[in-house]
């Protein structure tokens, strides 16, 4: 085809420019900046010469663009400014030859008239503009402007009427109100009363030329503020309601400005009527409804009308005004049933939205709870447990289920009914899917329940029912502590028991039943408890059970048994802990005396070296000298002091343990010990021994200079 062009290569140049280069570049080839030279004229023939010049500028400025108006004003600008009024007019004169339809031409020629004090001319001016161009505004406002200006109201009033005749908008009906009020003011001012008829006339003629809300409610603002003239502005405001078309009456400013106006009058009754009205009118106890029931609808049903979404934002913001009006001259409980309608309303429409959206069911239950009725509490409540969550899986469960805690809290608290509580409880227990999951808060507080309804038996039965389908331990635990806040020791054990049976790696529970035992005063059975679970295999927290069998055997007096638990704790375990625990406990009364613990000290200090453990030699090292310090002498701390090691910074290649790549070298410390031989001690020793010669020979060099400066 011949019109086709051919398809450009689009890929990218070789050689790519930045945005930074180019801007560098172009600062770089920037010519400087030359000023003209400044002339001075000396005489009027060399000023003659220059306005010729410039003339002649000007002309072929024109010559070349003959359409742009700049060229024109300019030159213009140039003749007036060197009082050359008869030129400057021939100028803007050939100028409107060229272009009479530009309204900023007409006012540059008619403030050129001003500024040189022309008024009859700049009249003239602006009566040619105006008829050419009547439907440019700022024509006759610069027109009215310069009559009023000049004192010339009749004019300037003549102006106004011509220009009211070819039905303007809405700003000019409104300069012809204000120039009426300062007229107004005017002769007041003079001493004579001011009349505002003539004003309130043209705000008249206004309305009746744009029948709208907007005009009648210009003019009702203009009678309560500009005229101070309440019973027009009311008269105004009631015939918007009435005379206005339909869809124009019943838009929500109306209402709101009316009802504002009545407010500021301090007639409450008048402006509370005005906004009873139009929230009947205009549907809005739909919108935000009086009850929680109402609340189930859907939310098309809330709009009565096809309006925009300005107005419907108009109608929310004349409900709040109304809230607004009610909290600052309404009564507690009209101020107390806008603002529950409206918090309502709003959660009505968030769990109509989202009804698995448990927050916002905990917030409203609240609210009804604090300011309802109790059959609304209910009602929000049933609702709300109504929504079973979608999947059998627990984290979807967690916050339904507290719905039913709550339920069942106000009706126990709140209502006092007892019965009632249970059975929600109970209703909870069924729909939960026990074979799946449990919850054993649930169990528990319908056991507490039962035990505050003083029926131990079916406590007693919901807790072992809880064991049976749930079996955690918190549900072992509160039934434990029941029965021994009952006094049961025996149901106590036969409890212990059980738990031992499901849980036999629990320290916990191992150590509460040898508690239970101990405060009963049965010692043989406590410590048959201990033995029992320290051959267990598998446990969860060996440390505490141990811990709890040789704090027992000591506080019972048995000190060779204690002895004998850390000597088999220690064939289990090497831990520094335990040997600094049995050193310590052999420097006790019960112990052996200081010199066992030293021994004890230094049998874990040689065992931790044969292991090559440096820090929990350390950790040894400062135990044994807390302890000298305490129970031994000057010789005996500085012999643990002589043992205590160096502490060095090195560095060692970090290696990814999955891949072997080398990471990056890290720093770290490494202890040295003065009993430790090797390579690693010799090197230490070597390098000792550079110190001190280089510090030898530091210390030479500067003898021998003081020797020479003497």
């Amino acid at each position: 085809m011949p019109g086709q062009g051919q398809v450009k290569n689009r890929a990218p140049a070789p050689i790519q420019i930045s945005a930074e280069q180019i801007i560098r570049e172009a600062a770089d080839r920037q010519e400087p900046l030359v000023l003209d030279p400044v002339s001075k004229i000396h005489d009027a023939e060399e000023y003659q010469s220059y306005l010729s010049s410039r003339r002649k500028h000007f002309e072929d400025n024109i010559r070349y663009r003959r359409e742009h108006i700049g060229n024109w004003v300019k030159y213009g600008r140039f003749e007036e400014e060197n009082k050359e009024f008869e030129r400057s007019r021939s100028v803007f004169e050939r100028a409107l030859e060229v272009e009479h339809r530009s309204g900023e031409l007409w006012l540059r020629y008619a403030e050129f008239e001003m500024r040189n004090e022309f008024v009859n001319r700049a009249r003239n001016i602006l009566d040619r503009a105006v008829q050419i161009l009547p439907r440019i505004d700022f024509l006759w406002y610069k027109y009215a402007y310069m009559e009023e200006m000049v004192g010339d109201a009749e004019k300037c009033r003549e102006v106004f009427e011509r220009w009211m005749s070819w039905c303007p908008d809405e700003g000019a009906w409104l300069s012809y109100a204000r120039f009426e009020v300062r007229c107004a003011k005017a002769e007041a001012a003079n001493g004579q009363q001011a009349n505002m008829a003539m004003a309130t006339e043209v705000m008249k003629r206004y309305v009746n030329e744009y029948p709208c809300a907007k005009s009648f409610l210009k003019l009702g603002k203009w009678a309560e503020h500009e005229a101070r003239d309440i019973g027009l502005a009311r008269k105004v405001y009631e015939s918007a309601l009435m005379e206005l078309e339909p869809e124009e009456a019943r838009q929500a400013r109306v209402f709101r400005q009316f009802a504002a106006f009545e407010e500021r009058q301090s007639e409450y009754e008048r402006a509370r009527v005005i906004y009873l009205h139009a929230i009947k009118m205009l549907n809005l106890e739909e919108r935000h409804p009086l009850s929680s029931a109402s609340g189930k609808q859907n939310e098309e049903d809330l709009i009565d009308e096809d309006i925009t979404d300005n107005e419907r934002h108009k109608r929310d913001e004349l409900y709040k005004a109304y809230v607004a009006f009610e909290k600052k001259h309404g009564n507690k409980d009209g101020i107390e049933n806008i603002i529950l309608t409206k918090q309502r309303a709003e959660y009505n429409k968030r769990v109509a939205v989202d009804p698995r959206d448990y927050d916002a069911w905990f917030e409203f239950a609240k609210l009804e709870e604090d300011h309802g009725e109790p059959s609304s509490v209910r009602d929000v409540y049933e609702r709300a447990v109504a929504n079973i969550p979608p999947a059998e899986e627990k984290q979807y469960w967690k916050r339904y289920v507290y719905l039913w805690i709550y339920y069942a809290i106000y009706e126990e608290l709140q209502m006092k009914d007892l019965n009632r509580a249970s059975d929600v409880y109970q209703a909870c227990l069924d729909i939960i899917p026990h074979s799946k999951f449990s919850f054993a808060k649930v169990w528990i507080y319908a056991a507490k329940l039962f035990v505050r309804r003083r029926d131990l038996a079916s406590a007693r039965k919901q807790l072992g029912k809880a064991i049976g389908l749930c079996g955690k331990e918190k549900i072992f635990v509160e039934y434990i502590a029941l029965e021994l806040t009952l006094g049961e020791v025996d149901r106590c054990r036969a409890l212990y028991n059980n738990y031992l049976k499901a849980m036999p790696h629990n320290c916990k529970a191992w150590s509460r039943y040898a508690d239970l035992e101990r405060s009963v005063g049965e010692t043989e059975r406590c410590r048959a408890l201990y033995e029992l679970a320290v051959s267990q295999v598998t446990l969860d927290m060996p440390e505490l059970l141990w811990k709890g069998y040789i704090d027992f055997e000591i506080e019972e007096g048995e000190g060779e048994k204690a002895r004998d638990l850390y000597e088999r704790l220690l064939e289990r375990t090497s831990h520094v802990k335990v040997w600094i625990s049995f050193a310590q406990f052999e420097g006790t009364a019960i112990g052996r005396g200081i010199k066992e613990a030293r021994v004890i000290f230094d049998r874990s200090y040689s065992h931790l070296k044969e292991e090559g453990l440096k820090e929990e030699r350390v950790l040894l090292l400062d135990a044994w000298r807390v302890f000298e310090k305490n129970k031994g002498d000057a010789s005996s701390v500085a012999a643990v002091e002589s043992k205590m090691p160096r502490r060095i910074k090195r560095k060692r290649m970090q290696v990814d343990d999955s891949t072997g790549e080398e990471l990056g070298w890290e720093e770290y410390f490494d202890y040295h010990f003065p009993d430790d031989q090797g390579a690693a001690t010799s090197n230490l020793k070597i390098l000792e021994m550079a110190a001190k010669w280089k510090q030898m020979a530091a210390a030479a060099s500067d003898d021998d200079s003081d020797s020479d400066s003497d």
